[in-house]
């Protein structure tokens, strides 16, 4: 099973940039990069909500699960 992390795609149809978007939810570009490479082995809740908040999306606009 994977996760596919498609959080590249959400900001690039909001036209916004990695560093805007870590600077509005309070995490490192360095922290969101991991996240956006699909490197990430967890995300908190508080996180996702920060991000959905700021992208006005869904968590499942920015998280698929495709099976192996």
């Amino acid at each position: 099973m994977s996760i596919v992390v498609n959080l590249d795609v959400v900001l690039a149809q909001r036209k916004i940039k990695s560093k805007d978007l870590a600077e509005i939810i309070g995490i490192t570009e360095a922290n969101l990069s991991i996240l956006k490479s699909g490197k990430a082995k967890a995300i908190r809740f508080s996180t996702l909500e920060a991000i959905c908040k700021a992208l006005e999306c869904q968590p499942s606009d920015i998280l698929e699960y495709v099976e192996d």
